[in-house]
């Protein structure tokens, strides 16, 4: 299944609806050969961390598929004459995935979060989705290598068709590119707060909120903690939106005369 893909502050991508997001990642789990892949979401926020740190914007593009949440992405791919096509979020395409797979025998292990917030999280996640098999989870404070080896081998072990990490942006990213080699895992999908959501500690933004491209207030309302990433950031994302949006025209523009053709005055 190929897909159109854009670029933004030079990451691929991928630009599909949700419903045909799940249709390839089930394809990632029937051609599985051994090779771990991963999938990214990628936001404003995550957006801004690539733009001052080449070496997350290169593990960002590692991925098998990155996907666009947010209305900040929609806006920098608009400026560059591209609609996409859908808010690929990790939240609802987990949710909804989940849903649409239900009994084909899927299994999956939760990493992440404090052992609080995980707990709760697995305990909603085996109640809701009665139709997948939950083999484990764990907390995702991990900098002791030793127990990353023995959190790795305990996830190869259960066998899960898919891992879902939420470590925050830059940290699950990053971990999952670390670690891809040493996991036996089809598809690792990097998912933010969506362990916050499952544990009841953080709640969605109102539906109208949502549509409207608001769902960062509704966030930071409960987290005030996150007033620098939106109030200070999504203002800073704009403008290296505009900036991107400049060169990638300024480039066009130099392809088109290249030629030698004389630039009109």
């Amino acid at each position: 299944m190929k897909e159109d893909r854009t670029s933004l502050f030079g990451i691929g991508v991928t630009n599909t609806t949700r419903r045909r997001a799940i249709r390839l990642l089930e394809e990632m789990i029937r051609r599985y050969r051994g090779r771990t892949q991963s999938v990214f979401f990628v936001n404003a926020h995550t957006l801004n961390l690539a733009d001052e740190d080449d070496e997350y914007r290169n593990v960002l593009r590692t991925a098998d598929h990155v996907f666009g949440d947010g209305t900040g992405v929609r806006w920098a791919s608009r400026m560059r004459g591209v609609q996409m096509q859908d808010n690929v979020n990790g939240t609802d395409l987990t949710r909804e995935w989940f849903r649409a797979a239900a009994g084909r025998g899927y299994r999956y292990f939760l990493l992440g979060g404090e052992d609080r917030i995980i707990q709760r999280a697995a305990k909603y996640a085996a109640e809701t989705f009665a139709g997948w098999t939950q083999v484990g989870w764990h907390h995702g404070y991990l900098d002791d290598p030793d127990l990353a080896t023995k959190v790795i081998l305990r996830i190869n072990r259960s066998r899960p068709h898919v891992l879902l990490v939420g470590m925050g942006n830059p940290i699950q990213e990053r971990w999952i590119r670390r670690h891809q080699h040493q996991l036996k895992v089809p598809v690792c999908m990097a998912v933010g707060g969506l362990f916050h959501y499952w544990a009841g500690d953080l709640r969605r933004s109102p539906a109208w909120l949502r549509r409207c491209g608001w769902e960062w207030l509704g966030i930071l309302l409960q987290q005030p903690h996150k007033a620098r990433r939106y109030l200070l950031g999504n203002p800073l994302f704009l403008m290296r939106a505009l900036r991107e949006t400049w060169q990638f025209h300024r480039r066009r523009l130099g392809n088109v005369y290249s030629d030698n053709t004389p630039v009109p005055a």
